[in-house]
């Protein structure tokens, strides 16, 4: 029986543990990798080609839901279940706009997670019962009574936005080109579009929208 492969995207690793021990039980699912940040997130995936990642939102470097988009947009098999503390319904739209197969909370997602897995991998979506009630109320009222699909704000490039979270974390040009294989000169530009796009034209303003955004979290988390 070919088992489904799965990679655990996560920067807690201990809910990375707590998670592979989880699926170990499981016959039919196979832990393949592990990784801690979204940057890894993405290349793991294109390397592994697993049938389901499970990715975490705040990650450092590159968060989960540009992370997914990346992932996605690479036009693989893989699936991608979001398992997240934040049940926010800006984040929850944005992830699904962005090609998740399904969004669990990670207080309740014990018991949802093998059939996600399960479902993802037949090509279904798979939401946590509270999630997928706001989503079938929204689009409800978005369909029967008119109301309007929200309008999304600056539109910001995958590389912009990965600028931006870099920034955002405290690293100065010189170590977003390494991080990002850029030249200086090019991560000066991605800046400066940013800047320009967001009307922000300094680092706090920019770290205060980032946290806004859910690009990255306001107070440190414990490893």
């Amino acid at each position: 029986m070919k088992k489904i492969t799965v990679l655990l995207a996560d920067d807690h690793t201990v809910v990375r543990q707590g998670l592979r021990s989880l699926l170990l039980a499981e016959p039919d699912i196979e832990v393949v990798g592990e990784a801690e940040n979204g940057r890894q997130a993405v290349q793991m995936a294109m390397q592994l080609t697993p049938d389901v990642v499970i990715m975490d939102i705040a990650m450092p470097e590159l968060n989960g839901l540009e992370a997914t988009r990346q992932i996605i947009s690479e036009r693989i098999a893989t699936k991608v279940l979001i398992l997240s503390s934040y049940s926010d319904d800006e984040y929850v739209h944005q992830l699904t706009e962005a090609g998740a197969a399904g969004y669990l909370i990670k207080q309740t997602a014990a018991n949802d997670l093998i059939k996600a897995i399960r479902e993802a991998y037949k090509g279904n979506a798979f939401f946590s019962p509270a999630i997928s009630k706001r989503l079938l109320d929204y689009y409800r009222e978005v369909f029967l009574n008119g109301k309007p699909m929200k309008k999304q704000g600056v539109q910001l490039t995958s590389r912009e936005l990965e600028v931006l979270q870099l920034v955002a974390e405290g690293h100065v040009n010189k170590q977003i080109a390494a991080s990002l294989c850029l030249s200086i000169k090019t991560v000066e530009k991605h800046r400066q579009q940013v800047m320009n796009k967001l009307n922000i034209h300094d680092v706090a303003g920019l770290t205060r929208y980032a946290i806004a955004r859910g690009v990255i979290e306001s107070t440190p988390r414990l490893a």
